[in-house]
């Protein structure tokens, strides 16, 4: 946890369609900070899994595939793209068989120690702003600015309609807080805020508040 100590991280934790993605990337922009979606990132490797005509449920295989695949990332805009095979996914990673079986690709722990490895590579080198599931709870548990984004059931389902995607919340969220490798939770020392009613700019500018109020500078 080294690269944490030299540069700022702060975790944004939520479940899906709660509105952490668009909070931690407005977030970035406004501190100046790198945005990273670790969701993206498993997205990614679920479409490597899908396309090589892996199983999602063989959990060896997709080990196997993980040690072979060549990642590495680039800065478009103050975000960061993680590459797989020096190929950016972005158009693929919200397509339906992607959202079917990324939680189930996600419990595979290799795949989670490569890519917890890589994000904690990148706090060595910028302030982060990184949204995920366990990335206070797990991935940056020693940073103090934790934040754990949540909406109701009933917005967040409006949410992934309006958005397109067709997978379903409950499920989603059975499979994200049970599963046995970094299951989604509220770490111990994050502060939770309900999106349910406010805006994107209305929830930055609260965290901004509750950033300063633990000395960041901003």
């Amino acid at each position: 946890m080294q690269a944490q100590d030299r540069h700022r991280v702060i975790a944004i934790d939520g479940p899906a369609a709660s509105g952490k993605s668009s909070v931690a990337r407005q977030l970035a922009r406004r501190l100046g900070f790198v945005y990273v979606n670790s969701g993206a990132m498993y997205r990614a490797v679920t479409w490597s899994v899908l396309n090589s005509g892996i199983d999602p449920s063989d959990r060896p295989r997709i080990a196997e595939l993980i040690a072979t695949l060549s990642l590495s990332g680039v800065l478009r805009d103050r975000e960061l793209h993680l590459l797989i095979d020096n190929v950016d996914l972005a158009g693929h990673l919200h397509e339906d068989r992607v959202n079917s079986e990324v939680s189930r690709v996600s419990t595979v722990p290799e795949v989670r120690n490569v890519l917890v490895a890589r994000m904690r590579d990148y706090a060595g080198k910028d302030d982060l702003v990184v949204e995920g599931r366990d990335i206070g709870s797990v991935v940056f548990s020693a940073t103090p600015y934790k934040f754990y984004i949540d909406a109701s059931p009933e917005v967040r389902a409006q949410r992934r309609a309006a958005q397109g995607h067709r997978d379903e919340i409950a499920r989603r969220d059975q499979a994200d807080s049970s599963r046995s490798a970094s299951p989604l939770i509220v770490a111990k020392d994050a502060e939770v805020v309900d999106t349910s009613h406010l805006t994107v700019d209305e929830v930055v500018d609260e965290i901004v508040k509750r950033l300063r109020a633990k000395n960041l500078k901003i």
